[in-house]
């Protein structure tokens, strides 16, 4: 069987501190993986974070460095742990305990959507899971924690922004949420000034309510060492058109509010390392 596709690794060229992760737009589907599909295709491209990779091409001009998965999410998730294992979706994996996010049906491998129930004809080995890791889960981490190192060395600092879309969330929640895993990912002062650029940018914005951050920036902050980490979640009626497949109106508005994302937090984190250095 063909492997599945290593991620895209673009290396940081500015003078920014910002590494860009995109976790959930891979689109290179394997025949094998869509023939193991109860729903084909169709069922699979539910699970993506549609054309989020593209939104961050302003980003990548201003020299910001990015790691973006090919390999989509329903083979694996590179925002989940390696142990999130639903059992339904591994034979012979041990059955101790399963995270809240596995036995809602999106655990690394994920299980079943709303809309179209559980997902596979047939559940794989633990071999077949291990492989999948190897090809993809693992390289995705690899590259983040070496573009994350190679940024602390050069400015003693980095920020991880891990971006996202939702679907339409009910009323009253904002079209982007940012998530710092209630505080432990992130200085208070960075998930503040990000929500106060998204709204000069012309966008409401919460914090971790209802999304918190997940495994990517749990697993590569580390604050007291000066690597911040912050997910972004945007409302996908925000820049795709109204089938929510293709870009809208609004694609290049919010390519841009990802822009001021990096380059006004990367800038203020720059500030802030010189401010401390000084004193």
């Amino acid at each position: 069987m063909s492997k599945l596709p290593s991620p895209l690794i673009h290396q940081p060229r500015g003078d920014l501190p910002v590494l860009l992760s995109v976790p959930h737009s891979g689109r290179d589907y394997p025949d094998w993986l869509i023939a193991l599909a109860a729903g084909g295709k169709p069922a699979l491209a539910m699970l993506e974070d549609p054309l989020v990779d593209r939104l961050v091409w302003r980003a990548l001009q201003r020299g910001c460095g990015a790691v973006i998965a090919r390999a989509p999410r329903a083979a694996v998730d590179c925002n989940r742990a390696e142990d999130e294992v639903d059992p339904s979706v591994v034979d012979g994996v041990r059955r101790g305990r399963i995270s809240a996010r596995a036995r809602g049906g999106l655990g690394i491998i994920p299980a079943r959507t709303q809309q179209h129930g559980y997902l596979w004809r047939r559940a794989i080995s633990p071999k077949q899971l291990d492989e999948r890791l190897s090809q993809a889960h693992r390289p995705y981490h690899e590259a983040i924690e070496a573009q994350l190192a190679l940024l602390l060395e050069r400015f003693g600092c980095a920020l991880l922004l891990d971006c996202h879309s939702m679907p339409p969330p009910p009323a009253g929640v904002p079209p982007v949420i940012f998530g710092d895993c209630r505080g432990r990912t992130a200085d208070s002062w960075i998930s503040a000034e990000a929500i106060a650029i998204s709204r000069r940018s012309g966008f409401e914005a919460g914090l971790n309510d209802p999304f918190a951050g997940g495994h990517v920036i749990e697993r590569h902050a580390r604050p007291g060492s000066g690597v911040h980490a912050l997910q972004v979640e945007i409302d996908r009626r925000c820049y795709l058109d109204a089938r929510l497949q293709r870009p809208g109106a609004g694609f290049d508005r919010v390519a841009a509010l990802i822009e001021a994302l990096s380059v006004e937090l990367g800038e203020a984190l720059i500030g802030r390392q010189f401010a401390t250095a000084a004193e």
